[in-house]
Order: structure tokens, then sequence, then C-alpha cells
């Protein structure tokens, strides 16, 4: 087993948790931009996934201070594209699972072999990030922007 490199794992984990955080204030904002006969499905999913955020950046900031690392107070940058279709909004929001996916990835290329913990840790979030991905592509197949 090789060396946990605090340095680069601590690093990643803030990023990670500002991308987390970020998702919350994404997703809530999305939340209350929905419109249309589809509005209360898909409310509910947003607000689920801005709940998954908060627990998942909780989760990483409970590592990062269990390796004796200091949680950033940042989030990562949000841009407002003031599109607020239903089929933007779900693109948006898989661009921003595609890079949580992306911040996990490195991760774990970290982690592998340093920590048994931190790498499983690791997959299931990359497992999830999949999961949610795969789920949107599902959503979008039922919108297009013409139709919007």
């Amino acid at each position: 087993m090789r060396t946990l490199d605090l340095e680069k794992t601590t690093h990643l984990l803030n990023s990670i948790m500002e991308a987390e955080l970020a998702g919350v204030v994404r997703y809530t904002h999305y939340s209350l931009m929905v419109t249309g006969p589809n509005r209360i499905p898909i409310v509910e999913f947003l607000k689920a996934q801005a709940s998954e955020s908060l627990l998942h950046a909780q989760q990483v900031g409970e590592i990062l201070t269990g390796l004796e690392g200091h949680p950033s107070l940042k989030i990562a940058p949000i841009e407002e594209t003031d599109k607020h279709s239903i089929y933007d909004i779900l693109l948006e929001s898989l661009n921003h699972e595609t890079a949580a996916l992306n911040l996990y990835k490195q991760l774990l290329d970290v982690v592998e072999d340093a920590s048994i913990y931190l790498e499983e840790f690791t997959r299931g979030m990359i497992g999830q990030e999949e999961l949610h991905g795969m789920e949107l592509k599902k959503m979008l197949r039922d919108f297009h922007p013409n139709l919007n």
C-alpha cells in the first residue's frame, strides 16, 4: 500500500465540498424556477438533489476534518445563465453532476491503494454521481429546447 498524499487529498476534498455546496444553491434555485405541467415531480427531484448535495458536503467535511484538514467556506462558482426552461435546467444539472463526478475520479486517483476507507467512500460517491447522470439523461429525453 502506498502513502496517502494528505495535501492532494485535502485539496481535492475541499474542491468537492465547494462543488457539493454549490449544488445546494444551484438545485434550490432551479427548484424555484420550474414552471409548467411537469413542475411538481421535477421540483421534488431538484429539492432532493439539493438535500443530497448538502449531505455529501457534510460527509466530505467530516472526512476532511478527520484528516486534520480545514473545510473551505467557499462554494464553487455558479454561472447564472438566465435560462430556466426545464431542458436548460436539466442540462445544466447534468453538467454540474459531470463536473462533480470528475472531482471524485481525481480523488480516487489520489487515494487508491493508499486508504481503503477513502477509496471505498470515493467509489461509492462515483457510483452515486454516475447514477445521477443517467437519471438526468433519461429526463432530458423528453425535453427538447425547441419544445419549451
